[in-house]
């Protein structure tokens, strides 16, 4: 149901990112490599669009994390031939936490995603490099995400694919064998997964997924395909408690062409 054609995905999608960064005005694209699937799928279809000169990653860990991600992603641009920069950003967060002790690993987590980020977008100014994003269609539709942390970004390669997707494009790209068989997590805190987050498997989350979204069954139609109801409405909960992180800032209308409302400046006007 969600095998896709991987030579295709692979043209679109590097036709896309130079599409991109280029009509921006920009020759270069920036990623974060956290070590994990996304990334290094991201950075792998950027590394083909731009090339090696044209690709810069960025490595940052955080002291929680595990010293196995920040080896998988130097291995990983050392395959590639990307230059990268490794930037602990423990200091920065402790030092935000020990004026304002935290009262959840979840804030932790966020804090250190939003780090993450603002460094990126500092080194995209040194850099001259629009910020890839590397958020994928499961995550984005379950809200799986930081706003403004790894859900900023100028554009999102591989956002309209699901998770079972981007294993299946990361295996038709070559991607390090380390990298693929491990169990996917944001790697906030020790022993977090991805899964044990969400609350399902990605097999199951990205049929319903597909299901609900792409093909628009009803509730009774998805269950017939063999899930329980309580994952189905789970599922649906989670698509519309975090329809904020999918939009811009709603703006109050006042005049009669309102941002984001009647008035959407294309880009395109001046070509």
């Amino acid at each position: 149901m969600l095998k896709i054609d991987c030579k295709l995905t692979e043209k679109v999608l590097v036709a896309f990112i130079k599409d991109a960064v280029r009509k921006n005005g920009f020759r270069n694209a920036i990623v974060g490599v956290s070590g994990g699937l996304d990334s290094a799928v991201v950075l792998a279809l950027c590394r083909k669009a731009l090339g090696a000169r044209h690709t810069f990653a960025l490595l940052l860990p955080y002291r929680l994390s595990s010293p196995a991600s920040t080896a998988h992603g130097r291995e990983l641009c050392r395959q590639l031939g990307v230059n990268h920069e490794r930037i602990d950003i423990s200091p920065a967060v402790d030092a935000y936490f020990d004026r304002y002790p935290a009262e959840t690993q979840l804030q932790v987590g966020n804090k250190c995603a939003r780090e993450r980020m603002s460094v990126l977008y500092d080194f995209s100014a040194r850099k001259q490099a629009l910020v890839a994003g590397t958020s994928n269609k499961s995550e984005l539709l379950v809200g799986y995400s930081t706003q403004f942390g790894d859900s900023a970004a100028a554009f999102l390669p591989i956002g309209d694919l699901y998770k079972t997707q981007v294993f299946e494009l990361a295996r038709h790209l070559g991607i390090p064998k380390a990298i693929l068989a491990k169990t996917p997590t944001a790697d906030l805190w020790p022993d977090q997964t991805d899964e044990g987050e969400i609350g399902i498997a990605y097999k199951d989350l990205d049929v319903i997924l597909h299901l609900m979204v792409d093909r628009r069954f009803d509730e009774g139609d998805i269950v017939e395909r063999g899930y329980p109801l309580a994952a189905v409405r789970r599922v649906k909960e989670m698509i519309v408690r975090s329809q904020f992180k999918r939009t811009m800032p709603p703006v109050a209308k006042l005049h009669q062409r309102t941002v984001g409302i009647d008035f959407r400046y294309l880009r395109d006007w001046n070509k």
